[in-house]
């Protein structure tokens, strides 16, 4: 058994279900819709809505030095469950437990002025991220520093390409150690040999506290970063295990439109 397995559980998911009501416009003439209206007035203005499930029965848990890898092709769920699981999306049923802090990442644009230059963004962020923390500006010149932008940190950030946004905002999110890290599809940009800087940081303060959630559509990048994975598949857990296998059974899903970055 290894540490994972028997490791404090710090969130628990049970049953989580998220549908949504949808609306299919139909490009139908005045004519049309005049007969349909008179002939069949009740299903016309009472139709049913089709309801599409985001999540549907989502039961997992998630245990203190865990590191889970999302899969799933797009529109399975993956952002839908991290919303859920950050609080800042209600499941209209199920439960989502934890008395643990969450700290959640879905854009490296979050919160970002982009006339402010990177170090005065980096200052206001770390506001944001880690409110009542005392040692504010230190977290702010050691993640300077982590980033390795050297001096385009005081150059405007709208100048920055996406892979020196990524670097800032990642190598902020993590200078601190969460309970719970949820990061979103968030290296997207940012070069391997950062990734792998950033991936021993990650998993040096998850040892000491906290567990991640890392949503990625790169396989490896999820070898990196997590210890188990688990693939989502129109809104259910298809898989949930061992990194490898669950690699396996996420391009099994659809092999000739999953692409392997």
């Amino acid at each position: 058994m290894n540490s994972t397995e028997c490791s404090e559980e710090i969130l628990k998911v049970k049953d989580l279900k998220v549908h949504f009501y949808l609306d299919h416009y139909y490009d139908r003439g005045l004519r049309d819709v005049f007969i349909s209206a008179l002939t069949n007035p009740f299903d016309y203005f009472f139709k049913q809505k089709e309801i599409f499930y985001a999540l549907n029965g989502i039961t997992f848990s998630l245990s203190q030095g865990m590191r889970l890898g999302i899969l799933g092709v797009n529109g399975s769920g993956k952002t839908t469950l991290c919303r859920c699981l950050a609080g800042m999306m209600r499941a209209q049923e199920g439960s989502v437990e934890t008395t643990k802090e969450v700290r959640a990442i879905f854009d490296t644009g979050t919160g970002i002025m982009p006339e402010l230059t990177g170090r005065e963004n980096a200052q206001l962020l770390a506001r944001l991220f880690f409110t009542g923390e005392k040692e504010v500006k230190h977290l702010v010149e050691e993640s300077i520093s982590f980033s390795e932008l050297g001096h385009f940190i005081d150059a405007p950030f709208k100048k920055y390409s996406k892979g020196m946004q990524s670097r800032l905002l990642l190598s902020l999110i993590s200078s601190l150690p969460a309970d719970i890290l949820i990061l979103d599809e968030v290296f997207d940009g940012a070069d391997v040999f950062f990734r792998q800087k950033l991936a021993k940081r990650m998993i040096s303060f998850i040892e000491k506290a906290g567990a991640t959630v890392f949503v990625s559509h790169s396989t490896e990048q999820i070898r990196e970063i997590c210890n188990k994975v688990m693939v989502i598949h129109e809104g259910k857990v298809h898989f949930l295990g061992e990194v490898e296998d669950g690699i396996k059974a996420y391009m099994g899903l659809n092999p000739e439109t999953l692409i392997q970055k």
